[in-house]
């Protein structure tokens, strides 16, 4: 398992098994985001699957599934919302932590610079400098 944070209560990662559980109970997460539709993976690793390993440790688990086409504000401002509740530390995960990586930088842009989302993303190894543009603009539209 990849874990890797973006801010001190937000963590995202390539897709997990069930076999990772244990660990992310251990590590503190109290909330696990599957960004990942079930399309693109085997029943074993569906969000149905992990989902019932996640709550079988005592942790909540919410489906947001994401694709270039669903990564709508609607779905921006529900996985801000998601984080918010969580009462602690978050896991997104994906395919690679990608999604879950844009779906947060994106969330965060009317109340944070570019410059500090993209480095805080590619700390955590992702670069999403292509998002840039989009990221400014989010931030002049929070701040009018």
């Amino acid at each position: 398992m990849d874990l890797r944070s973006l801010s001190p209560d937000y963590s995202v990662s390539p897709q997990i098994s069930v076999e990772d559980v244990p660990a992310l109970s251990e590590a503190g997460i109290k909330l696990v985001i599957c960004n990942r539709p079930d399309s693109e993976v085997p029943p074993s690793h569906q969000a149905e699957a992990i989902g019932a390993a996640v709550r079988d440790a005592g942790l909540r688990f919410e489906v947001l599934p994401l694709t270039h086409q669903t990564m709508t504000p609607e779905n921006v401002a529900r996985q801000a919302e998601l984080v918010a509740s969580a009462g602690g530390a978050v896991l997104a995960y994906c395919a690679s932590g990608t999604r879950c990586s844009v779906v947060w930088a994106l969330g965060q842009a009317a109340t944070r610079s570019a410059d500090d989302i993209l480095a805080d993303v590619s700390a955590a190894g992702y670069q999403l400098e292509g998002l840039r543009p989009t990221l400014e603009q989010l931030h002049q539209d929070g701040d009018a």
